[in-house]
Order: C-alpha cells, then sequence, then structure tokens
C-alpha cells in the first residue's frame, strides 16, 4: 500500500508567515490558482475539518469523496495564532516558547507531544483501516503539522520533527510494506502538485 501525506494549497497567512493553526482560513487566490489536478484519482480522501484541506483535495482530486478526520486538524497555537515571528520576537512568552524548541503549550494552545498524540492516533487508524481492507492507496490532504509530528513518530529514514514539513500543496508518498509489523512507513517519494497561474 501507498501513503500519500499531504499539506494544503497557500493561504494568505501562509503567504505573510502568520501561525495558521485552528482558524479556518480559506486557500488564497493565489493558492488555489496554483494547485494543479494530481496525476492520479482515489476514490476517497481524508481531510481535517479545517475548510483549507477540503479546498485542496477538491483542487487536486476533483469528485474524489472526502471523509473528515477530526484530529487530523492543525496545531492550537493559542495566543500566537495569526501572529509572525516578526510581531512577537520580543515577546517573552514567545521567545521563551522557540528557545524551548516550540515543545510547550503556547498560552493557550496546545503542547507539542499533546498535538502528536493527537494526529498520531489518528494517522495510526486511517492505515491501519486501509491495510486492513486491502486498499492499494490512502491519501490524506491535513496540514504541514500534521506531516511533521505523524512522519517524525513513524517514517523511515528518522528526520526530526521540522525536516518533515512539506510544501504547500505538496508532501509525501510513503510505503506501507512494514506498517503491521514494524509500525513504519518507507518514504518514497516528496511530491508537490503546484505549477498553475498561483505559483
Amino acid at each position: 500500500m501507498r501513503v500519500w501525506l499531504l499539506r494544503h494549497g497557500e493561504t494568505d497567512w501562509n503567504a505573510r508567515r502568520r501561525y495558521l493553526g485552528r482558524t479556518d482560513l480559506p486557500l488564497s487566490g493565489r493558492g488555489r490558482l496554483a494547485l494543479i489536478r494530481a496525476d492520479f484519482a482515489p476514490d476517497r480522501v481524508y481531510v481535517s475539518p479545517l475548510g483549507r484541506t477540503a479546498e485542496t483535495a477538491e483542487l487536486l482530486f476533483p469528485g474524489a469523496r472526502q471523509i473528515v478526520v477530526p484530529d487530523l486538524r492543525e496545531m492550537d497555537f493559542g495566543v500566537f495564532e495569526g501572529k509572525s515571528w516578526r510581531e512577537m520576537e520580543d515577546l517573552p512568552a514567545y521567545r521563551a516558547w522557540v528557545e524551548g524548541g516550540c515543545v510547550d503549550a503556547p498560552p493557550g494552545g496546545e503542547s507539542r507531544r499533546a498535538f502528536a498524540d493527537r494526529v498520531c492516533a489518528a494517522f495510526a487508524s486511517l492505515v491501519d483501516g486501509a491495510a486492513a481492507s486491502g486498499e492499494a492507496r490512502l491519501v490524506i490532504v491535513a496540514h504541514g503539522g500534521t506531516q511533521m509530528a505523524s512522519l517524525e513518530r513513524f517514517a523511515l529514514p528518522r528526520r526530526d520533527y521540522f525536516d518533515w514539513n512539506g510544501p504547500l500543496g505538496g508532501g509525501f508518498v510513503l510505503d506501507a510494506a512494514r506498517w503491521r509489523e514494524e509500525r513504519v512507513l518507507t518514504l518514497l517519494d516528496t511530491v508537490q502538485y503546484t505549477g498553475g497561474e498561483g505559483r
């Protein structure tokens, strides 16, 4: 089985380098125009409850049935949500968070461990289900954080959390041959489905 774990297309906050987690922003006009139809057509695609993933899935895989998985949603950045690092570089709480490796919970937000545990449980459940039913492929359109948390925990070769941040409108293709016995996925390829007018 092959697993595609993809990131949504560009939003205005992505373009402006603002923290985007729980806020339900749509794709920007440029983000929509940049996305191109994928080179395969799955019957179903799993998405987070945030609309930017559904929009992306519809553009990449028109007509595929979308199944919402609530726990695939992005990290909750608390009071940092919607702000750029430049706006917060002198804020003590932000400096402490960054200097601590962005591991602790931002004020009012979610710690990386809580986020990763939530996302990885949902991701593993999808892989388990697809493998048990003999699916040839599993396609997920979610978030950069979803990619980083899931692949740091389950993917080979081993990489640190931030090294798994895929491109907007793209992500990773993984092989699940070792999943049932070892709970690991092997990286096969990095893909990107952009190249339209908004690129």
